[in-house]
Formats: C-alpha cells, structure tokens, sequence
C-alpha cells in the first residue's frame, strides 16, 4: 500500500507520494510522429510525455503543446471531469510512484463542486489502470496503477493539512487544529473561499468563483489580440507572463503595467468578495492565501482584506500546497506506520528524519496548564474524528 496525493486542476496536474512530486500542465494532444529529436533541450520525467492508456496514445503537459497537432484545454468542470481527469490522474500516479502495490488516494475538488461532483470523480479513477509511458529513447515502461481506495476533500483544506501534518501525518502544529480558518484557494479557473473551524467545514461561509488567473490571463489575451491581430492561447502565456515581455510576428509587447493592472483590479474584486462574504465572520483567526495564482496575486490581495493573513512562505511552490496536505492527511487516516511496515526502504529514511527533528508533538510545547491543554486536544480530537469520516 502507498498513499499518495493527486490534484488535476484546469491548470496543472499535481501528484506528491511524500518522497515525489510530479507537476504538468493539465493539456491533452495527438500523438504524432516525431521524425527528429535533439538531445538538447529540457529533459526531465514531464518534458516528454507520451503515454497510452486504453489503447490511446497521447502526449501531455508541454510536450502536448509543442508537437501535438490536435491540442484539448477546457476551463469546464463536466469536460475535465469525463474527459481529462483519468488520463492526468493515472500518468501523474504512474509517474510519481514506481510501486505495484494498491494505491491509497487523497484528492479533492473545488468546494462548489464536492457534493456534486464526488462520486463521479471516485468513478473515474478508481480500479486498475495498464498504462504505458513512451520514452523518447524507444524505451517503453508498462505499468499498472491499481487505485485501491480515494477519499474526497474540500479542495482547501489540503493546504491547512500541509500546515498541520509533518510528513508522517503527525500533527505538528496543535494551534492549527482548535482555530478557525479562513483559506483563499486561488486556482487557474477558480477561487474557493472556505471556513474550517476547529477543522469542521463550516457549508455557510464557503464559496466557488470563477475568478482565477485565467481571468487575469483572458483580459492580457484580449488587449494583446487587439493589438496584434493574435489569439493567444491562455496556457502558452504562463512562459512570458513572469517576464512581463511578449514576441509576437517577431514584434516585443510590454505587458508589466498591463498586468499590474489586472492584477490588482482581480485582487480587489476577490477582496470584496471575500470581505462580504466573512462579513459576520469576525472570529476568525487567521486567513491563508494558497494556490498558484495566490503566487501572483499575494501582493496586490493581502492589503485589501479585513483580518490576520498568515504570510506566504518563499521556500516552495504553492501550487503543491493543496497535494502534498492530501498525501500527510491520507498519511493521517490510513497510517503511515503500516505504510512503512509494508515498504521496508522506507522505513531508514524515517528514522533519520526522526532523529533530526523533535517529536511533532513536542514542537508547539507552550506554557500551559494541563486543563488548557485537554481543552485543546478535545477540541481537535473532535474536528479530526469529523473528517475521517467524510468521504
């Protein structure tokens, strides 16, 4: 058994097994024929992807953008769902785990979505998969992906889990557990605001909007189009919208202020959203901003909302915040000691991790009195319980 953490978004793909992290865009195209390939060049587990899974053959991520004649991106949830999430889902599996083991899965969905779209998503991913990965040297790697189990959370929560699980599942952080949360997802397509109090979802003060970077994305796309004639496709902007700078029929446009611009009209807009929406909501603790386009948006958003913002941390990529919380709560509600019992490699690098940290209960030790202590526990003990549960 191995558990391991899966999140197809519209915009990228991501898996994390506790040890791997794998992370491409969510793009399907035609396998084609490719008569020439230069040594040169990216090469990496995701830059050449060529997979076939149920006797169809494609390519993926950026190699879909390069080669593939035929290229398929939506920003719809039913065509994601039927159409896209278990060619991502099982390449992103195959590639993150090299274990024929049963896998145990935790992934989740926008909070607009769950209780709609749950159980279709358990439907199209569970069970055992055969898929080949094409390698660019001729090679070809046979595996089969046996999803043996997947439970199903608010999508945001993954990124209080990233906070309050150690790699093991240990809580490392008991503070966490007995606040009330407020987390600002921002994604490609959408933005989830979500209340976990005591990590109990809180139905009233949760929301699904569409308000991504797609929108910021589509705005830039427009001027450009009318600038220059060109529909920019919104999944090529990402390699110059970092830079500020654009090549079009060999012609440079400067899009910094443009995007400036953008940006803090989208933040001001989310801020107003989010403001109104936890407007009665003044016992909140603190508020997380996470997802990929919090990366972008951060600087223009955390002025405008009303409480205590926790900071975005610059030592990794928020785009794995949300999976690698999945992978420490699987870790949580299945157990990482019987993972490790059953992969014996593992367990060495535990002890040593172990012994290079304290205990994950000892790390938040305060001056408290016992009875202080007990009410917190309590208090945790009984949002956790709740969420082993779900799903």
């Amino acid at each position: 058994m191995e558990i391991i953490g899966i999140d197809v978004g519209f915009g990228f793909t991501k898996a994390y097994n506790g040890k791997n992290s794998v992370i491409f865009k969510s793009i399907l195209g035609d396998a084609t024929d490719i008569h020439y390939r230069s040594s040169l060049g990216e090469d990496s587990s995701t830059s050449n992807l060529h997979i076939t899974l149920e006797n169809k053959s494609y390519f993926l991520g950026n190699y879909a953008e390069l080669q593939s004649n035929i290229r398929e991106f939506t920003l719809d949830q039913e065509k994601l769902l039927e159409e896209f999430v278990k060619i991502l889902a099982i390449t992103a599996a195959s590639i993150c785990t090299d274990t024929s083991a049963p896998l145990h899965v935790v992934s989740g969905l926008p909070v607009g979505y769950l209780r709609r779209d749950h159980k279709k998503l358990k439907e199209m991913i569970l069970g055992v998969h055969d898929i080949t990965l094409h390698n660019t040297n001729g090679e070809d790697v046979k595996k089969r992906i046996n999803i043996d189990k997947i439970h199903i959370i608010p999508q945001p929560i993954g990124s209080i889990f990233n906070m309050l699980f150690d790699k093991q599942g240990k809580i490392k952080n008991r503070d966490l557990a007995t606040q009330k949360l407020g987390v600002v997802d921002i994604g490609f397509k959408t933005t989830d605001f979500s209340i976990f109090d005591h990590l109990h979802y809180i139905e009233r003060g949760s929301l699904t909007m569409d308000t991504g970077i797609s929108k910021c994305f589509s705005v830039i796309a427009n001027k450009l189009r009318q600038e220059s004639n060109m529909n920019i496709e919104l999944y090529r902007m990402f390699k110059f919208i970092d830079s500020g700078m654009i090549k079009i029929k060999g012609k440079e446009y400067n899009i910094s202020n443009l995007k400036k611009r953008v940006y803090t009209h989208a933040a001001s807009a989310i801020a107003s959203d989010l403001n109104r929406l936890w407007e009665n909501d003044w016992d909140m603790d603190s508020i997380l901003l996470s997802g990929g386009g919090s990366v972008e948006l951060a600087k223009y958003l955390s002025p405008n909302i009303d409480g205590n913002v926790i900071p975005m941390e610059n030592n990794g990529d928020a785009r794995f915040n949300n999976v690698r919380g999945y992978c420490k709560f699987g870790r949580y509600k299945w157990g990482y000691a019987k993972y490790i019992a059953e992969n014996p490699k593992e367990q060495k690098n535990t002890e040593e991790e172990q012994n290079n940290q304290a205990p994950a209960e000892d790390q938040d030790k305060t001056n408290k009195t016992p009875y202080q202590d007990e009410a917190k526990l309590n208090n945790q003990s009984k949002g956790l319980s709740w969420l082993k549960r779900q799903g």
